[in-house]
């Protein structure tokens, strides 16, 4: 076995490890205290329920998903795109910069509102409010990577008749490639957050819904149950954006 896979596998003994240890603990301490289920479930009882409720959840699961995956892909293709253009146009960047803080200086969450209005009680709000929570984090990532480059590098680029676009191509992307995939994994879990906190400001179906609904049914356990299904796809698409990272940025 190769150093590289048994590396690999201790990172995932470990990160398994981790969360074993929490469940355990949990599981324990609900036991032992006898805390209440609508107070805290223990692990158990909300496995069972995630087995009763699987068709419910996995339906909304696949619409939250749908919804995360394309504001993630249009909030960090806009992003990437304004990076590069600031880099290339900086009087652009001195422009438009000052409006991309002040609306990210309010949480997305106040523009469910404006959302739903414009965009209706269907996915387009929802995409539409990951795009923007997503935009931000990817650009700030990506703009400090594209500028923080080894400016002999880019001289020496330049001496050889290289234009602002070329080196965007050959030098400041590539060099940029870690902090823009930094930005990328946050925005992951960003993405989920927002489109389920959108679904339960306002949807018809997702898992956003399915707790809201399960809230005022007082079903705590089903509650549980979305929130279990939806932590782990946002550690499975974290995972995945892990793998791509490792791919991607080789010499890191």
């Amino acid at each position: 076995m190769s150093n590289k896979t048994a590396a690999l596998g201790a990172d995932i003994a470990i990160g398994v490890a981790g969360p074993l240890l929490v469940l355990v603990l949990w599981e324990a301490l609900v036991r032992g205290l006898a805390v209440p289920t609508y107070v805290l479930p223990a692990p158990s009882a909300i496995a069972a329920q995630v087995v009763t409720d699987l068709p419910l959840l996995l339906g909304g699961l696949g619409v939250t998903l749908g919804e995360a995956a394309a504001g993630y892909a249009i909030g960090a293709a806009i992003a990437l795109a304004l990076a590069c253009l600031f880099v290339l146009a900086p009087v652009l960047e001195r422009i438009l910069l000052p409006v991309l803080v002040a609306l990210n200086s309010v949480p997305v969450v106040a523009f469910a509102p404006v959302a739903l209005l414009w965009f209706g009680m269907g996915p387009a709000s929802k995409i539409a409010m990951v795009t923007l929570a997503v935009g931000f984090a990817v650009f700030v990532n990506a703009h400090h990577g594209l500028r923080a480059v080894d400016e002999s590098a880019a001289n020496l680029l330049r001496s050889f008749g290289a234009g602002p676009l070329r080196q965007m191509v050959l030098l400041r992307v590539p060099a940029a490639l870690p902090s823009i995939m930094n930005g990328l994994r946050v925005a992951v879990v960003r993405s989920m957050i927002i489109a389920i906190v959108a679904e339960m400001i306002g949807a018809y179906k997702g898992l956003g819904w399915t707790i809201f609904e399960a809230t005022q049914q007082v079903d705590f356990l089903r509650v549980w149950a979305a929130i279990a299904v939806a932590s782990a796809a946002s550690m499975a698409v974290y995972g995945v954006v892990n793998w791509l990272d490792r791919r991607l940025v080789f010499w890191r």
